[in-house]
């Protein structure tokens, strides 16, 4: 009787463990270029610890943001859906009282369905009244921002007399309790890092996702004392290095726990870069906030602007050892909002079918069986609910700013940095692509053609 339990027990050692769905990691840069990694070939600015993930798992060349700033991008990542279908197009402040609507279903609470413990750390932004917070949206736990770092009471209004625009002193939040004011932004990215390495050792039995949502790459450029003017891009650059620090920090921490095999990590950006000068930030920050208007980016244009690639297109960069191969790289046209379908196709989460969700599935893509991903050959952009732009395979139309200005048309795979306007040469192209805009107009309305839109949800609102 003893060796034949003996033998059950060596049987069921030696058996496979059932497969495990993957632990899942976001880093979400802010404010950062499709060329400000030198994966994607930046000529200044040096981040070992992305090109790593880029080397060792899979590269994307196509990938936008899904607006040029920060809240709508935010709301389409989690939600898996244009920010305008679900009522945040444009960034939030702290006297705002809108937020992510309670029935919106965000990839933390697909996640935390199927088992998962959840948690975002750094910026938020969708929300700082209490009932649009991350704890209310499937997060286990929030340490964080409710804002942006400039959103404090310095920020002056537009119109003359400028005065303090009445913002509070920015908050530092722990789930919905205020536990630090005014936050100290200098030490926030180390202290970020440190909660984010804490949350993946103490689930190393997982499955957990973790958002790791840097604020030091948005202005104003506030990084510890060890990353200040070591780069050769000024104190962007600092905090540039900075956010390659706190990847390779996770990386360290995965691969202490042992938990490389078993945990996608995936480093992508909100929207493009700063590119032009704001004085009243200066006014505030000084160097901080002093933007070089003479550093060059491939792509055109940058952050606050979603005609132009250099708002919307950004980097991406994902690896899974064991899963992700090696060295891989992606042209497919894919978005933000594609994570929320990928991230729960992965753990086994059924995408809600009761809704609108504009996320493909990109697993197919990481795992190697690119003839099962669901393409996508057309891509919005809005500013705001205004329609500004439509990508349609490698052709970017994009539209009037003014009456009697004509549309542009680029040939992306040719003109990455839209130089060379084709619209007068390739007319019979731009009109198909104003009859993909009339499709966008229909569906998410434009505010320019007083069009709502047929299948737009509304924003959360302040329950007073």
């Amino acid at each position: 009787m003893l060796a034949l339990l003996f033998v059950l027990l060596q049987t069921d050692a030696r058996a496979p463990r059932p497969p495990r769905p993957p632990n899942i990691v976001h880093v979400l840069a802010d404010d950062v270029a499709w060329d400000d990694f030198s994966c994607y070939g930046s000529h200044d600015l040096v981040t070992p610890n992305i090109d790593r993930i880029a080397s060792e798992g899979m590269r994307f060349t196509d990938f936008y943001a899904p607006s040029s700033t920060c809240t709508p991008s935010r709301a389409a990542i989690l939600t898996g859906c244009y920010a305008q279908r679900v009522g945040l197009p444009q960034v939030l402040f702290p006297n705002s009282e809108v937020g992510l609507a309670e029935g919106e279903v965000t990839i933390a609470e697909l996640l935390k369905g199927r088992g998962y413990a959840t948690a975002l750390v750094g910026k938020w932004h969708l929300g700082h009244l209490p009932q649009f917070l991350p704890t209310r949206h499937g997060f286990d736990l929030f340490f964080g921002l409710p804002y942006p770092n400039d959103h404090g009471p310095e920020r002056l209004t537009a119109k003359e007399p400028r005065v303090s625009r009445g913002f509070p002193a920015i908050p530092l939040l722990r789930g919905e309790s205020v536990v630090e004011q005014p936050a100290q932004l200098a030490s926030l990215p180390e202290r970020f890092v440190a909660e984010a390495r804490r949350f993946i050792a103490e689930h190393k039995d997982g499955p957990f996702y973790l958002q790791l949502s840097n604020i030091e790459t948005h202005t104003p450029w506030f990084v510890p004392q060890r990353f200040q003017y070591k780069s050769r891009s000024g104190v962007y650059g600092d905090a540039v290095a900075c956010l390659d620090w706190s990847v390779g920090e996770l990386l360290d921490e995965l691969a202490r726990q042992g938990l490389d095999g078993d945990t996608l990590v995936v480093v992508s950006a909100d929207n493009g870069p700063l590119v032009h000068r704001y004085p009243e930030l200066e006014g505030i920050y000084g160097h901080a906030a002093t933007v070089d208007p003479e550093r060059r980016h491939r792509l055109r244009e940058g952050k606050y602007q979603g005609r132009y690639e250099g708002g919307t297109r950004v980097a991406c960069v994902a690896r899974w050892p064991g899963h992700v191969a090696p060295g891989g790289v992606s042209s497919e046209l894919v978005a933000g909002f594609d994570l929320f379908t990928t991230f729960a196709r992965l753990a086994g989460a059924e995408v809600p079918a009761d809704r609108i969700v504009d996320g493909h599935d990109l697993s197919p893509l990481l795992l190697g069986r690119s003839a099962d991903f669901q393409r996508r050959d057309t891509l919005f952009h809005y500013e705001n609910f205004e329609l500004v732009a439509v990508r349609h395979g490698n052709w970017k139309l994009v539209l009037p700013r003014k009456p009697g200005e004509q549309p542009e048309l680029y040939d992306l795979a040719a003109d990455a940095s839209e130089t060379t306007d084709q619209a007068q040469e390739q007319a019979d192209i731009v009109e198909r692509l104003l009859a993909l805009c009339e499709r966008a107009r229909e569906d998410l309305g434009d505010s320019k053609q007083r069009v709502e839109g047929l299948n737009r949800r509304p924003a959360g609102k302040l329950v007073r």
